[in-house]
C-alpha cells in the first residue's frame, strides 16, 4: 500500500480549514508498545477503576479514580474541576513515553490506550498553549499557574536567559511566595527552594532585586514574571530535535504565530501560519509546504529529518493543536470515519479555541468562586483544613480558596493584639498622587492596545510592511517600557504612603515630588520619539490607503473590544499624557506651601514637563486635527481626501434639514473650508452618508424662523445651493461663526439661489411636529445596560453620540476633554436599585468606560456623557452617603460615590466639562443681518 503519511493544511484565513483526506487507520499505540501488550493491559483493568497520580504545577500530587474505558477527557475534567481552573484549555496533562520524552495525553482516547501502565505513571499538569501576552489570561489563578510553569521551566533549563534576567525572575518568585524583603526570611527561603540551576552564584543579586519589590502583591509579582518571560526568545519553546537537508542539527518548535527553527539556542527562522499551506510527515520526514510567493514556485516545500516516525507524528500533532487553538474561531469538528479507508491521520484538536475560551470566561467568570491570595512577610505554617476552628490568640494573615479546601496562614500571639492599626489618609496630596497612579494605569493599558494587541494582529496576518513596523514599534516600544517602570515606582510609593511599614512615622514616603522629578527628567530623553509621532500617524494612514490587507486588519482590529476608541487615538496618548502630568503637577504645587518638603521637587518636575509640553504643543494640535479628520474619513461615505493639507475640523453636530418630507435629521460637519451634511443609514458599517458639500467661501447664514415658522431656523446660502436647517437651541447657529468674521456681505456679490419649494412646516405644537429630542443610546438599550453586554464601541464616537443626543461638539471641546482624563474606582448605583457596585471607571472622549478591575483589557460597558447633567443628589433621591454625584439624562439616573472629597470634586469637574454643551459657546452673534463665512 505504500507509505501512509499524516498531513494537515494550514490556512491563511482564521476560522476556516482545508485538508487532505486522512486515514483513520494510523496506530495510536505508544512507541514501542505492542498490540498484544495493550490488550493484556486492558484486560487486567476490566472490572476496576484506574488509580491515576497527577502532579500539579505547585509539585503537590493528587490521585484520581477513572473508568478504564473512559476517554482521557474524563481525567482532565476531574483535574480541572478539583483545581477550580476555569481557563483550563491552556493546560494539559503530559507523561513520559518509553523514550523518556514528554508527550501530551490525548483527550479523546482512553488513558489505557495511550500509556502502558497508567497506575504506575506520573502525569504532570503543565501549560500546553502559551499566549503571546499574559494580559490575555483573564483569571488571576491562571496567571499564578503560568508563573509556576515559568518557575518549572527555569529550573529545568527550558526558559534560557541571562543570569541577570534569571535573578530578576527569581526575585519576583520570592516576592510572590513570602512577600516583602526580609534578609533572614529570604536566605531561609532560598536555602530550601531551588529556583535556578545557578542559584548560589546569583543569590545576593536575587535578594538585592527582591528588596526593590516592596509593596508588590502576589498577583502583581505573577504578572511581572509573565511580562518578563514573554519577551524571552525561549518563552513557551519546547524543542523537537531534527536535522535539515544538509544534515545540520537543528531544533523545531511551535508557537502561537507558527513554526520556529533553532540552531542551538538561537532562533534562525520563523514560518508564520499565514505562510504555511500544509504540514505533513512521512516516516521520519517532517514536511512544511509554503505558499509559492514565500520562497518561489520551486522552493515551496521544506523537509526536516527527525529521529523516528513517532517523534515526527508527536510534533505534527502539536502543530495541529497550536494552529487550531490560536488561529481558528470555532472548535474544529471531527471528521467522519471513512467507509473503506483514506490516506493520512484522523487526528484533530478536540478542545475549544482561544477565541471560544475567552468568550466563555467572559460570560461565566462571575459565577466562579473567586481566587484569593494574599501573602504577608512572616514565616508561618500552612494548614490544610476543611473548617477553620475559632482558636484564641490567633491572627488570620491570609487565605486561599481551592474548591473544598482552605489554605490558611495563621500566626499566634501571646496576647490578642492587632498587628497594625488601620489608617485612613486625609491629606489632599495623597489623592492627587493617587490620581497620577490611576491615570498612569489607564495610560499604560492604552499603550498596550498598540504595543501588544495591534502588533499581534498585524503580525498574525503579515499585513504591515517591515519599514512601517520598524517606524511604528521602535518609536512606541521604548516609551511603553519607560512608563512600565514609572508605574511600578508610583505603585510602590503609594503603597508606602499609608502602608504597613513605619515610613508614615518619619514621613519619608509621604511625598511624590522626587519620583515625578526623576521620571520627568528621564522623559526628556524620549522627546525625539514623541516628535516622530507626526510621521508615524501620516505613514500609517498612507499605508492603509495603499495596502488593502492592512486596511482590512486595521478595520477588523477597531471592531475588537480592546480597541475601545478609534485606533489612531491611542497613538496620540504619549503626547497628551505630558499635558496631564503638567496639569496634575500644577494642582500639586498649588496645594503645597512653599515650605513643604515636597514643594521644590514638584516645582522642578513641573518645570521639566512644561518644557517638553511647550516643544510639542503645536505638534499635538496638528496631530489631534489629523486624527479627527482620519476618523471622519473612515466613518463617512461619499467624501474623498478629507485629510487634505490645511483643512481644519471645527465642529460636528445634529441639525434638522427642511425637505419636501418635512424636517429630516442630518449630521453636519463644519471644517475650515467647507460644510458637510450627512444622514445615517441602517447599515452594518454604522457609517454616515454624505448628502451635500458646501464651500465656506462666500457662504451667508441668516436666521429665518419668521419666514418658515420653525423655531431656531436659519438659512444657509452658498454658490451651489441653499438649505434651511433648524435646531432646538440657537447654540449651533452660533457655531457657524467660529471661523467667520461677522460682517454683512452684499447680496449682489453672491449669486444666491432661491430656496427650493417646500411644504409649509407643521404649526408649533401640532401632533405631527417632528420631535427635536431623539432617543439616546441609553434609551434604546435601557438604563440598566449589563456590564456583560456592551453596545458596539464605534457607537461611542462623538458623531454617533451627537446624533442620538441632538447636540454638537467642537474641536475646542475635544482639546478640553483631552486635558480632563481621569481614572479610578467608583461605586455605582442605579436609580431604583439598593446596592452599590464597585467598578473601575475611565473618563475619556466624553464617555465613561466601566471595567470590573483596572487589570481588565477592555471595558464591559460605557456611558456617553454628552447631554447628561451632573449634580449632587436631592432629598427625594434618599441617598445618605458622602461624596455622591448624580448623572441624569431624561429618565435615566445614575449615582456614583467617590472615596474622598478631592476625588468627588475631580469627577464632578471632568464630567461637567463633557456632559452639557449649553455653556460652551460664549461667542454672541448679532441679531438681524446675515453672516459671511469666509473660509480659507
Amino acid at each position: 500500500m505504500g507509505e501512509i503519511d499524516g498531513s494537515y493544511r494550514v490556512l491563511q484565513t482564521p476560522g476556516t480549514r482545508l485538508g487532505a483526506q486522512f486515514n483513520a487507520g494510523i496506530s495510536t499505540l505508544e512507541p514501542g508498545q505492542s498490540l498484544s501488550g495493550n490488550m493484556i493491559s486492558g484486560s487486567r483493568s476490566q472490572g476496576r477503576g484506574l488509580h491515576i497520580r497527577v502532579q500539579g504545577l505547585d509539585d503537590s500530587q493528587e490521585f484520581f479514580d477513572i473508568d478504564p474505558k473512559a476517554p482521557a477527557q474524563t481525567l482532565l475534567s476531574e483535574v480541572f474541576l478539583r483545581g477550580n481552573l476555569m481557563e483550563s484549555d491552556y493546560f494539559g496533562l503530559e507523561f513520559q513515553n518509553m523514550q523518556m520524552n514528554w508527550v501530551w495525553l490525548e483527550p479523546i482516547k482512553p488513558v489505557a490506550k495511550q500509556v502502558r501502565r497508567p497506575s504506575n505513571t506520573l502525569f504532570r499538569l503543565s501549560v500546553k498553549f502559551f499566549p503571546p501576552d499574559p494580559g490575555q489570561l483573564q483569571e488571576e489563578y491562571t496567571r499564578y499557574l503560568f508563573s509556576l510553569q515559568m518557575k518549572r521551566d527555569l529550573m529545568e533549563g527550558r526558559l534560557i536567559c541571562t543570569e541577570n534576567t534569571g535573578a530578576l525572575l527569581a526575585s519576583h518568585l520570592v516576592q510572590s511566595e513570602i512577600g516583602d524583603y526580609d534578609d533572614v526570611a529570604d536566605r531561609d527561603f532560598l536555602r530550601v527552594n531551588k529556583l535556578l540551576p545557578y542559584q548560589e552564584k546569583v543569590q545576593e543579586r536575587i535578594m538585592e532585586l527582591h528588596r526593590r519589590h516592596l509593596g508588590q502583591t502576589p498577583a502583581e509579582s505573577d504578572f511581572q514574571i509573565l511580562e518578563i518571560a514573554r519577551k524571552l526568545e525561549m518563552y513557551g519553546v519546547r524543542y523537537h530535535p531534527a536535522a535539515d537537508r544538509e544534515g545540520t542539527k537543528i531544533n523545531l518548535a511551535v508557537s502561537h504565530m507558527g513554526l520556529q527553527v533553532f540552531q542551538g539556542n538561537t532562533k534562525i527562522n520563523t514560518f508564520n501560519w499565514s505562510k504555511i499551506r500544509k504540514l505533513s510527515f512521512k516516516r521520519k520526514r517532517f514536511l512544511i509546504k509554503l505558499y509559492p510567493e514565500v520562497h518561489g514556485p520551486h522552493q515551496d516545500t521544506l523537509e526536516f529529518m527527525m529521529a523516528s516516525r513517532d517523534q515526527c507524528k508527536i510534533f505534527w500533532k502539536i502543530c495541529v493543536e497550536y494552529h487550531s487553538f490560536f488561529r481558528l474561531f470555532d472548535q474544529p469538528q471531527p471528521k467522519s470515519k471513512a467507509i473503506l479507508f483514506t490516506r493520512g491521520s484522523s487526528f484533530r484538536y478536540s478542545g475549544r479555541t482561544q477565541k471560544q475560551l475567552v468568550e466563555y470566561v467572559r460570560e461565566n467568570g462571575a459565577k466562579r468562586t473567586p481566587y484569593q491570595r494574599c501573602v504577608f512577610p512572616y514565616t508561618v505554617c500552612t494548614l490544610f483544613i476543611r473548617q477553620t476552628p475559632c482558636l484564641p490568640y490567633q491572627f488570620l494573615l491570609s487565605w486561599r480558596w481551592r474548591k473544598d479546601q482552605v489554605v490558611v496562614y495563621i500566626v499566634y500571639f501571646k496576647t490578642h493584639v492587632p498587628l497594625f492599626s488601620q489608617r485612613y489618609p486625609t491629606d489632599k496630596a495623597y489623592f492627587i498622587a493617587k490620581e497620577i497612579l490611576t491615570t498612569e494605569r489607564t495610560y499604560l493599558k492604552d499603550l498596550e492596545v498598540i504595543t501588544v494587541w495591534f502588533r499581534s494582529a498585524v503580525i498574525k496576518e503579515n499585513a504591515m510592511p517591515e519599514g512601517l513596523m520598524t517606524l511604528l514599534f521602535s518609536n512606541i516600544d521604548p516609551i511603553y517600557e519607560f512608563h512600565r517602570g514609572f508605574l511600578k515606582e508610583l505603585d510602590q510609593r503609594l503603597a508606602l504612603w499609608w502602608g504597613r511599614s513605619n515610613a508614615h512615622v518619619k514621613g519619608d514616603y509621604q511625598r511624590i515630588g522626587d519620583v515625578m522629578l526623576r521620571n520627568m527628567c528621564a522623559l526628556k530623553e524620549f522627546t525625539s520619539y514623541l516628535q516622530k509621532h507626526d510621521e508615524v500617524l501620516t505613514e500609517l494612514e498612507k499605508a492603509t490607503k495603499r495596502l488593502k490587507k492592512l486596511e482590512t486588519v486595521y478595520k477588523e482590529f477597531e471592531l475588537q473590544k480592546v480597541c475601545y476608541l478609534p485606533l489612531n487615538t491611542f497613538l496620540l496618548k504619549p503626547i497628551q499624557r505630558l499635558m496631564h502630568y503638567k496639569l496634575i503637577l500644577e494642582r500639586l504645587c498649588k496645594h503645597y506651601s512653599p515650605s513643604h518638603r515636597d514643594h521644590d521637587d514638584c516645582k522642578e518636575a513641573l518645570k521639566e514637563v512644561a518644557e517638553i509640553a511647550t516643544q510639542l504643543q503645536s505638534s499635538l494640535i496638528r496631530l489631534e486635527n489629523f486624527q479627527k479628520l482620519t476618523e471622519l474619513q473612515r466613518d463617512l461615505i461619499g467624501i474623498e481626501n478629507l485629510t487634505a493639507p490645511g483643512r481644519e475640523f471645527i465642529r460636528e453636530g445634529c441639525l434638522y434639514k427642511l425637505t419636501k418630507k418635512g424636517l429630516q435629521q442630518r449630521m453636519f460637519f463644519l471644517f475650515s473650508d467647507m460644510l458637510l451634511y450627512t444622514s445615517k443609514g441602517v447599515t452594518a458599517t454604522n457609517q454616515f452618508k454624505v448628502h451635500g458639500q458646501l464651500p465656506l467661501h462666500g457662504m451667508i447664514v441668516e436666521e429665518s424662523e419668521n419666514e418658515w415658522s420653525v423655531p431656531h431656523c436659519f438659512t444657509i446660502y452658498s454658490a451651489q445651493r441653499t438649505i434651511v436647517v433648524a435646531h432646538k437651541k440657537i447654540v449651533f447657529l452660533k457655531a457657524f461663526s467660529l471661523k467667520c468674521t461677522v460682517n454683512p456681505f452684499p447680496s449682489k456679490q453672491l449669486p444666491v439661489l432661491p430656496p427650493p419649494p417646500l411644504p409649509p412646516p407643521p404649526p408649533s405644537g401640532s401632533s405631527d411636529e417632528v420631535s427635536l429630542e431623539q432617543e439616546s443610546e441609553d434609551d434604546m438599550n435601557s438604563s440598566r445596560t449589563s456590564l456583560d453586554k456592551q453596545t458596539h464601541h464605534r457607537a461611542n464616537t462623538t458623531m454617533h453620540v451627537c446624533w442620538h443626543r441632538n447636540t454638537s461638539v467642537s474641536m475646542s471641546d475635544h482639546s478640553l476633554a483631552v486635558e480632563n482624563q481621569l481614572s479610578g474606582y467608583l461605586l455605582r448605583k442605579f436609580k431604583n436599585s439598593n446596592g452599590w457596585q464597585k467598578l473601575w471607571v475611565v473618563f475619556t472622549n466624553f464617555c465613561l468606560f466601566f471595567y470590573k478591575t483596572h487589570q481588565d483589557d477592555f471595558p464591559l460597558a460605557s456611558l456617553p456623557l454628552l447631554g447628561y447633567t451632573v449634580s449632587t443628589p436631592e432629598e427625594s433621591d434618599s441617598i445618605h452617603k458622602e461624596y455622591v454625584f448624580k448623572l441624569q439624562f431624561k429618565s435615566h439616573v445614575y449615582f456614583f460615590r467617590a472615596e474622598s472629597e478631592y476625588t468627588f470634586e475631580r469627577w464632578m469637574e471632568v464630567i461637567k466639562s463633557a456632559a452639557s454643551t449649553a455653556g460652551r459657546m460664549s461667542l454672541l452673534i448679532p441679531k438681524g443681518g446675515p453672516m459671511e463665512m469666509n473660509g480659507n
